[in-house]
Parts: C-alpha cells; structure tokens; sequence
C-alpha cells in the first residue's frame, strides 16, 4: 500500500479581493480618524458587491473624515478604475451609514490613566510562532502570501500583461519526511482580460510567478500546479463576488496553523483588543520562540469588557517546548504587560508610524515589506536571562 503522504495547505488573496476591497477601505478610515483624532473609537464595517459601497459602523472621531473621498481613493489605488474590471472607483455608488460608539461601550474604556484601560470588548485572541521559516510564521502561508503579493506587484508594474486586480493563492506542502519537506501542489486564480492569450497566460504564471517564488523559499519546482482552474476569470473583485470586512481571518493570521479566537482586525482601532491584543500574543509568541522556549508556540488571551488584566494566559508548544509549561507562562508574566493600555502605549498603536491600511493584504505578521512593533525581538534577551535563572 502506498504510504498516505501528509499534507497543509493554506490560502492568501491579493489586495483585489472583494473582501479585502472592504478590509482596505475600513483600514484607510481608521487611519484617517487616527490623524484627526488619536483617541478616536473606530469599529468600520464595509461592504461591496456591483458598482456599490456601503459603508457603516460606530466611530466617534473629534472631525470626521471625507468617508466617501477615502473609499473612492482605496479603490483607484487597487486599480478598480471602471465596471467592466470589478467596480468603477469613480462611478459606484457609496453610503455611509456611521453613528457614535455607544456610551455604553465607552465608560468602560475610557478610563483617566491609559494603563487602566479596559478591554473594548470581551474576546479570546491567539498569535503564533514556529521556527520553520526565518519570519517566524507557517512555510504554507508565507509562500501563498508571496505568490500574490509578488503577482500584484508585477501587474501594478505593467509586465505581468492581461492580469487584473482579483487574485487567490493556495499552497500545499508535504511533510511526509520530516527532513525533506517539499512543496506539493500550487494553486492560483487570477483575474483577466478577456482578450488573452489563456496558454500564454497560464504559461507566464508558472514560469515567472510560481516557479521563481518556490525557488526563494529553497523549495522544489517539480509541485503539481493549478492556474484558473474553471478556465476563465474575467468578471472579478466587488462585480465577481460580494465583499465583507472580516471574512479573511485565516489569510489575515497564520493559514490555519494556529486557531483563532474569531475576531476581525481591520477597521477596529487599538482599545479593540482583538486586534491589538491578536498583535501582542504574535509578540509574545514571536519573541518565546527566537528565545528558544519553543520550535512552535501557541499564546491565547482572553479578556473582560471594561476590565484591564487578562481574564486568562495560556499557551500551546505541540510537544516542541525545551521548558515546562509553568516555567514559560512564568516568563511570559515577568516579560510581557498584556493589559489593552499597556499594548497600545508599548506599540503606539494611535500615533502609529505605520499605516493600519498597510497591514491589510498579505497578512499582519511576518511581512519583508513593513516595519511594524509586533514584530520586533526586543524581549529575547529578557527570555533568555529568565530561563537562565
């Protein structure tokens, strides 16, 4: 009998998504409040399907932001410059439905020190982190994530001719032998023209996007591949399919190595934990596994609305742990202030230097491309000296 080969495969979408379309917008929204009003409360949902944009929500912001200009801005800067490629960036419709978060919500945020701050919402949050990869994330995840990214970049560049702004990735890998892992099978759909050449265009996928991004990684070229497997993808983005904030959590995070608590990142500022505290358990994580506790490390948190202190710490080391348990969530007290308040002071998550919209596509975590705090190794040689003792 032929030996069952084992197999994980994770997705990733380009920035032309339809539901990344919305991700982008509420993000761009976010970031806009922020720089009028740094203790703004932003909870942006967004939704997009043929040539019309709602957009909606909770945000109390001092000025408000020209909701409509942001969007229309989002969308020409994807490239959705007319119907006929997915939604006209000029010529849709949009609404903005937006009221004030709820006093309710708010008493139990707003509080006079920032460190007492409590949590904009109850919630469980996860991060990860695993040595196989030199940016600490999934192999699966952070191919898929370049395949796409390097797809859009050569399409915004002109040389990736015929190829429009909606994209999808997936990426298989076998773990068979532990030693010689390999890729296994390679997927894409990429939007159109409908005049192409399609064997010149599948032919162009394979050898100048599929094969080179493999070879980066150090991985085979002899992968089973899939380009548009329906055999045709020119009705694409909002046109193709409808768009929602939030429905990419998985290709936000870690392609399902790791699980999720279930709450969306984007639109959400910082006091919304599961987004800033979603970030400090990745750098928690992050920073456990390049201090050695771990080859792969699972941190959960969990909060109370309106309380300041996690209602709970756990972690998950897959039988890779090089300490117990105990000892690791005894570092990760001693090392890491996990209170809502204290996250955003140590990330500067409402005056940020980077932009929220930045972290949409390809993923928060683990990105060549953005200098983000969730991402520094500024605790390893804390770890360390701890797990010295």
């Amino acid at each position: 009998m032929a030996k069952e080969k084992i197999l994980f495969s994770s997705e990733s979408v380009s920035e032309g998504h339809p539901d990344k379309v919305c991700d982008q917008i509420a993000d761009a929204i976010l970031d806009a409040c922020l720089a009028l009003d740094p203790s703004a409360h932003v909870a942006c949902e967004v939704f997009a399907t043929t040539e019309h944009v709602v957009i909606g929500g909770e945000i109390t912001c001092k000025s408000q932001p020209d909701y409509e200009a942001i969007a229309r801005k989002v969308l020409r800067d994807i490239g959705y410059t007319s119907k006929e490629l997915g939604i006209g960036c000029d010529t849709c419709k949009i609404d903005v439905l937006v009221k004030a978060q709820s006093p309710d919500i708010a008493m139990g945020v707003n509080k006079a020190s920032i460190l007492e701050q409590g949590a904009g919402d109850q919630g469980i949050m996860f991060g990860y982190a695993t040595n196989e990869t030199e940016g600490y994330m999934p192999l699966a995840i952070s191919i898929a994530h370049k395949l796409v990214r390097y797809a859009t970049n050569l399409r915004k560049e002109g040389v990736f001719k015929g190829a429009r702004p909606d994209m999808k990735s997936q990426v298989t890998m076998d773990y068979t032998d532990p030693k010689s892992i390999k890729v296994d099978t390679v997927l894409m759909s990429i939007q159109h023209d409908p005049d192409i050449d399609l064997d010149a265009f599948r032919a162009y996928i394979h050898d100048q996007i599929m094969v080179p991004v493999i070879r980066s990684f150090g991985f085979n070229d002899d992968f089973r591949y899939f380009i548009n497997p329906t055999g045709r993808f020119v009705i694409g983005g909002p046109d193709g399919d409808t768009g929602l904030t939030g429905r990419k959590l998985i290709v936000d995070t870690y392609g399902g190595s790791s699980r999720h608590g279930g709450g969306a990142f984007s639109g959400k500022d910082p006091s919304k934990v599961d987004r800033s505290a979603s970030y400090y358990a990745r750098y928690i994580a992050k920073n456990l596994v390049a201090a050695g506790a771990a080859d792969r490390l699972e941190v959960q948190l969990s909060y109370a609305i309106g309380v300041a202190e996690p209602i709970s710490i756990g972690i998950a080391t897959y039988g890779t742990a090089h300490y117990s348990d105990e000892k690791i969530l005894q570092a990760i007290r001693a090392c890491f202030d996990a209170r809502p308040g204290a996250i955003i002071s140590a990330f500067d998550m409402t005056h940020p230097t980077w932009k929220y919209a930045d972290t949409c596509n390809y993923g928060c975590y683990g990105r060549p491309d953005i200098d983000v705090p969730w991402e520094k190794l500024d605790k390893v040689e804390a770890l360390k000296a701890f797990f010295a003792k």
